[in-house]
């Protein structure tokens, strides 16, 4: 009676893989729509989601998760806590399961209708943070945009100095920046500390690495990026006071202030943006003023040899980032705003976008004041020692 039941058993469980695979089937190998992932407020918990259908929906993923994992014909798979478990888990079976999700979701007419499931949220209802809490190592590019290289010259003196810097290219300059307390979200205000009065602006692609790699060949570069977010390069310009090391020039006065590297608003995927040397797109708005606009054609350096160039200073691991530069129009070019000024000021609203990736906005804010107490070792304003 036993073994003719197993036999019956393991009869109908073979007619059943036959006849119908849909419902037993080997792990997704494909998304039905491209995703992209970030890291949201909801309910005041951070917390790793999928934006989905032009930037419309935020999926939290490890509810979305909980709720597959109730259906028999899918495994029990973890998932991480935070942006940076993703990105080391994605190559190694994560991004398989996220598929299955999407395809879930959208098989099932969850982002929809009544059908909308509670761990569907409007993009408008939750806070967007910046996607990574926090990167190692912010890697940024300078001078690395023909035309950032020649900021207010006319088109004579910008074809010479193309021309100039296409035969003698060199390598790459970059530059480390700090992570937390200078990386902000979407929406975070930009803060221009006391007295700095001259802050600039940068839009810059942010490439963010999914593997470790040292020595990596710009020929497999792609091979150890997880994906592309837009990124701010905000700079003080106002340089040290004269004394003590003697030179004006501080890479860490002009880069390293809180709020001066916004990332985000999401990370796009490599399989769902391709190259980005064929189709980078960066704009920058001021208050409604362009004041810069590129494409990838302009850079001094690709971005597979500054990925090169970077993993042979330092070793590569997930979820560092890596900013590629930015083009002409910045503060030093003197683009005509309503301001009539050539740096930031307080109120302003700073738009930096790039196609098919997103947009972060931001409003600029003055501090104010410093404690009363500080000795006087602190950066002074820059109005104390120029014009």
């Amino acid at each position: 009676m036993i073994r003719k039941t197993l036999y019956s058993l393991g009869f109908g469980v073979a007619l059943v893989f036959f006849a119908s695979p849909p419902d037993v089937s080997a792990q997704a190998m494909n998304s039905v729509e491209p995703f992209k992932v970030g890291t949201f407020a909801i309910n005041d918990i951070p917390t790793v989601g999928l934006v989905l259908r032009n930037d419309q929906f935020i999926i939290d993923l490890a509810a979305a998760n909980r709720a597959l994992e109730l259906l028999p014909q899918y495994a029990a798979i973890p998932m991480p806590d935070d942006m940076i478990g993703l990105i080391e888990q994605y190559e190694y079976g994560l991004k398989y399961r996220i598929y299955e999700l999407v395809n879930w979701l959208v098989e099932e007419g969850m982002l929809s209708g009544s059908n909308m499931h509670s761990f569907v949220h409007p993009v408008s209802s939750v806070d967007i943070m910046a996607p990574i809490q926090y990167p190692s190592k912010i890697m940024n590019a300078a001078v690395n945009f023909y035309t950032h290289a020649c900021e207010g010259c006319n088109d004579d003196e910008l074809a010479r100095r193309v021309r100039e810097r296409q035969e003698n290219r060199g390598v790459p300059y970059l530059f480390l920046k700090p992570t937390r307390g200078a990386v902000i979200g979407d929406g975070d205000d930009i803060i221009m500390p006391y007295g700095r009065d001259r802050i600039e602006w940068e839009v810059e692609m942010a490439i963010v690495f999914g593997r470790t790699g040292k020595y990596v060949s710009a020929s497999r570069a792609y091979d150890y990026v997880f994906g592309y977010m837009v990124a701010m390069d905000i700079s003080d310009r106002g340089g040290r006071p004269p004394g003590g090391y003697g030179v004006t020039s501080d890479w860490f006065v002009g880069k390293g202030h809180d709020t001066f590297a916004p990332q985000g608003p999401w990370i796009v995927p490599k399989e769902f943006f391709g190259d980005p040397m064929e189709r980078l797109h960066q704009t920058l708005v001021i208050d409604g003023v362009t004041v810069q606009e590129a494409k990838a054609g302009d850079m001094i350096h690709n971005i597979p040899e500054l990925i090169e160039y970077a993993s042979s200073l330092i070793t590569l691991f997930p979820g560092d980032v890596l900013q590629s530069g930015t083009s002409g129009g910045t503060g030093a070019g003197r683009v005509e705003r309503a301001s009539g000024s050539g740096y930031l000021i307080d109120g302003e609203t700073i738009s930096a976008s790039i196609e098919g990736i997103g947009t972060l906005t931001h409003t600029v804010r003055v501090e104010t004041s410093v404690p009363a107490d500080l000795s006087g070792s602190q950066l002074p304003p820059v109005r104390t020692y120029r014009p």
